[in-house]
């Protein structure tokens, strides 16, 4: 198996982590990144133009619970790193590995399909085919804009998060975001501190904010010790802690929220309530129609304002894949233990998830599934067992957050303890089935 070739779609942390594990089990890896160096979406300027990352943007969880199990952040770093941090640790993961000399800069998939003999993978200097391939391309990328709209049409300035930088585009202008997540919030602090005004903040909807620190730890630093208990406990004994330390968002004037902590994705935020305390920022419902520069909300209030940033999240597109692999839409896309396809597990994905808390040790930990398998050491149950876990997986999910992507959602700390499980029990099937091939 030491000359199966496998192409990884991205260099984010997600591709690099896969080519890391891979690389790890000798096999012969090569990572297509259409930007100009490696980090995704923490790479601000990445000459592909896609990061979204901004000059304020650091961690929203902490470094203990962010790093790599194989590589951690220095010591010496704050609990919550910035974005530069980020990407230089990214770069420095990739050096250190020699995941950095496995990487085609400047080179974009452009279609992945499945011929005889493996994949055929496209990109601008032509076609070369693979044995396997992971796809780590993120989702982070296509904004999504509200639809169908509103009424009305605005005449002043409007983007999505995505295109936010810095908070000088603010200066002097009166600013309206719409959303409540992490972006949402950030770029609302950042333009409350030059906007002629107090920012307005609008949501439908409302979210649990939670300080990045509660009681002088980071907020998310009990959570592995609370994994053990099921997450309904785990979620009557956080919000009560959130409500004793910070109240509720109802009490600064934010909608409530519409799920509980746990089920609905948190904001963290220790800024945001400080400044709407101070009326820096100001709460208002969901936009009911536009007029000019006139912005109209449900509850019938209504402000002039310069400049609309939509922080209203992404859509997730794998554009190199035909329908036959994503189905109509990648979010429903199921797959085992959220990393191989159903009909062809040479075909892994890994990132393609909506994690409670941190990002990398859960990719981390998918791309040591993918690396175990393709090595050899790892093989998948059979068929039947493969779809009825990933119907569990979703029903629980389902049960849990709603109708909201259940098929990407994951419980953070139980993933990750599970995925050992799962590559012991992967090594038991891939005993029984030699010793069944040599009798």
């Amino acid at each position: 198996m030491g000359s199966t070739r496998v192409a990884v779609v991205g260099a984010g942390a997600a591709g690099l982590a896969a080519a890391k594990a891979l690389l790890d089990d000798g096999l012969d890896v090569t990572v297509l990144e259409r930007g100009e160096r490696p980090g995704g979406l923490w790479a601000g300027d990445d000459g592909a133009g896609t990061s979204p990352a901004y000059d304020s943007l650091h961690l929203n969880t902490s470094k203990g619970r962010t790093e790599f199990a194989d590589f951690p952040m220095p010591k010496e770093w704050p609990d919550f790193p910035s974005a530069t941090r980020v990407a230089g640790y990214l770069a420095d993961y990739a050096a250190t590995f020699g995941v950095g000399e496995r990487i085609r800069f400047r080179t974009e998939v452009e279609r992945v399909r499945r011929v005889d003999g493996g994949w055929e993978v496209t990109t601008a200097a032509g076609a070369e085919t693979y044995d396997a391939v992971v796809v780590a391309n993120g989702h982070n990328r296509e904004p999504k804009w509200p639809a169908p709209g509103y009424p009305g049409a605005f005449d002043g300035e409007q983007l999505h998060a995505h295109d936010h930088r810095t908070a000088e585009a603010y200066r002097g202008r009166r600013v309206l975001v719409v959303g409540m997540g992490n972006s949402a919030m950030d770029i609302a602090v950042d333009a409350s501190h030059v906007a002629a005004g107090p920012v307005l903040l609008s949501a439908r909807h409302g979210t649990h904010i939670v300080p990045k620190y509660l009681f002088g730890r980071p907020a998310d630093a009990t959570g592995g010790a609370l994994a053990v208990l099921p997450w309904r406990i785990r979620q009557a004994v956080a919000q009560t802690v959130l409500r004793l330390a910070v109240g509720t968002p109802e009490q600064y004037g934010l909608p409530k929220p519409a799920g509980g902590l746990f089920q609905n994705h948190p904001t963290i935020s220790d800024t945001v309530l400080h400044r709407l305390t101070h009326g820096a920022i100001e709460a208002r419902p969901g936009v009911e129609r536009l007029d000019g520069r006139t912005v109209h909300f449900t509850d019938g209030r209504e402000d002039r304002v310069d400049v609309i940033v939509w922080a209203t999240g992404y859509h997730v597109t794998v554009p190199f894949l035909d329908e036959r692999w994503t189905g109509p839409d990648p979010e429903q896309l199921p797959l085992y233990q959220r990393v191989f396809h159903l009909d062809d597990p040479t075909l892994a994905f890994v990132g393609l998830m909506q994690s409670t808390g941190a990002a990398l040790p859960v990719v981390e930990a998918q791309a040591k599934l993918v690396a175990a398998h393709l090595a050899g050491r790892y093989a998948l149950p059979d068929a039947e067992r493969q779809r009825a876990a990933v119907d569990r997986a979703h029903a629980a999910a389902v049960r849990r957050w709603g109708s909201k992507r259940p098929m990407m959602r994951i419980d953070f700390d139980q993933y990750v303890a599970a995925v050992p499980r799962e590559l012991e029990a992967g090594a038991r099937r891939a005993g029984a089935k030699k010793k069944e091939a040599a009798q």
